[in-house]
């Protein structure tokens, strides 16, 4: 019952990861922000193999998941420093587009009542830049969304990394069960092959 319990927790876990995760793919798609965008690919695709060793009594892919799901609470840990400008770091920078464009969050222009007004900028810069774009009336501030969803994540994760440990615990104790049986069926089972008599028996005759 214990097994079936985790292994339906732990899928069902998988399942709201990978929704929770194409989410928040199609928003850095809009936001051409390419860093997080390679780290929710990769995201996918390990919780993908997790799910699959969960159905299929995996134990391997289901370790697989739990070191990455360490390391997907890591990176989601620097993108909330990041956009909360701690130890130095500033939302501003162009880390998560690998400076190569100034794009920033989608979240900055399009959040819950935001007004996207475009102002007129120098003749030396171009329109691309966000730096001219007036965005006002936000009911809550493009970082804290982002924080929000990396929260979100990290909540998952943990979640996630506690329940695979212990399925991953279980099939163990399983498979050691299943082959001490196996081993002890195969011993109990086994007969030593029985040894055929070819004495045969002759009449005896005594002389007087």
């Amino acid at each position: 019952m214990g097994c079936c319990t985790g292994r339906c927790t732990l899928i069902f876990l998988c399942t709201l990861q990978l929704l929770a995760s194409l989410e928040r793919q199609i928003f850095d798609f809009l936001g051409y922000q390419w860093a997080p965008i390679l780290g929710n690919f990769l995201h996918i695709i390990v919780v993908i193999l997790g799910l699959f060793g969960t159905i299929q009594y995996r134990s391997k892919y289901i370790i697989v998941y739990s070191i990455w799901t360490a390391l997907w609470v890591a990176w989601n840990v620097f993108i909330i420093c990041f956009y909360l400008e701690v130890g130095g770091l500033s939302k501003d920078t162009d880390y998560m587009t690998f400076n190569i464009s100034m794009h920033r969050s989608w979240w900055r222009e399009h959040g819950p009542g935001c007004v996207r007004r475009e102002v007129p900028p120098p003749t030396s810069r171009g329109l691309e830049d966000h730096s001219y774009i007036s965005v006002t009336g936000c009911m809550v501030e493009f970082q804290y969304l982002e924080v929000m969803h990396s929260s979100l994540q990290i909540l998952l994760a943990l979640v996630g990394f506690v329940y695979a440990c212990y399925v991953i615990s279980v099939f163990t104790e399983e498979e050691d069960s299943f082959d001490f049986i196996g081993g002890l069926d195969s011993y109990t089972y086994h007969h030593s092959p029985q040894k055929t008599s070819h004495v045969q028996l002759k009449p005896v005759y005594l002389s007087k």
